[in-house]
């Protein structure tokens, strides 16, 4: 019988939950506990890391979990590929349940950049006020250009003075609403956006404002990751679960 590991953190994790739960799966979900009250799901939940490859591999072992969903963040690079390497050592199924990237449309303005340090190059040289959608994680990285006003959404109010000499910090959690974010650039008079390309329609909706405000958009690409099996909707992970999950195990 099959014993599944799901990698959340994503909205498509928590519908993949409820899918699961629906059809009596055993099944655990796994936050990595970044924020301090993670959303209720309908499975039994871990929150925390695994302590890199040989952690979870350990894991896998200890709960004889048969089948890894990954089902976290785009942007979680270093989850995904320590998911990869342990499901080989450990000789378990994985699939990833990744959501399509962003594709610029007519009106868009984007800059695309490779990562986040070549985002803070890519700022303009005058000051300028930026809304910052990149996570809490990464402000210091930001900190080395102090002549801006930065904008920041997290889901936690922060714990610690912000890095950012100027900073305001909106707490909320998505998905989002264009006209909730039009609103939002107007009031702050935001000049521009940073943004992960995140995919999905949860956090589409300040892409979507800042095309209709005008606005231009430095745009970080995704991470390079491992080669693995990409699902991109809930029925496709339920099939592969069902029927080709056990060949790639190699019985």
């Amino acid at each position: 019988m099959a014993r599944i590991l799901l990698l959340g953190g994503t909205s498509e994790a928590s519908e993949l939950a409820r899918a699961l739960a629906l059809r009596g799966d055993d099944a655990v979900f796994s936050y990595a506990g970044r924020t301090e009250t993670p959303k209720a799901q309908p499975l039994p939940m871990r929150v925390g890391g695994f302590g890199g490859i040989a952690g979870l591999q350990r894991y896998l072992h200890a709960e004889a979990i048969t089948h890894v969903i990954d089902a976290t963040h785009p942007f979680a690079a270093q989850m995904s590929q320590n998911a990869v390497a342990a499901c080989a050592k450990a000789g378990v199924a994985l699939c990833a349940y990744e959501r399509p990237a962003w594709r610029a449309e007519a009106g868009d303005r984007w800059t695309h950049t490779r990562d986040l340090e070549a985002a803070c190059v890519a700022l303009p040289r005058n000051p300028a006020r930026v809304f910052l959608a990149t996570g809490r994680q990464t402000l210091g990285i930001f900190a080395q250009r102090p002549e801006h006003f930065y904008l920041l959404r997290l889901v936690d109010p922060p714990q610690d003075p912000l890095p950012l000499p100027r900073a305001e910090a909106v707490i909320a959690r998505g998905p989002f609403t264009e006209s909730a974010d039009l609103d939002l650039l107007r009031e702050h008079r935001i000049d521009l956006v940073v943004a992960k390309n995140a995919g999905g329609s949860g956090a589409y909706s300040k892409m979507a404002a800042a095309r209709a405000l005008g606005l231009p958009v430095i745009v970080i690409d995704r991470p390079k990751l491992p080669a693995r099996r990409i699902c991109g909707s809930v029925q496709e992970v339920l099939g592969w679960l069902d029927h080709g999950a056990s060949t790639e195990r190699g019985e």
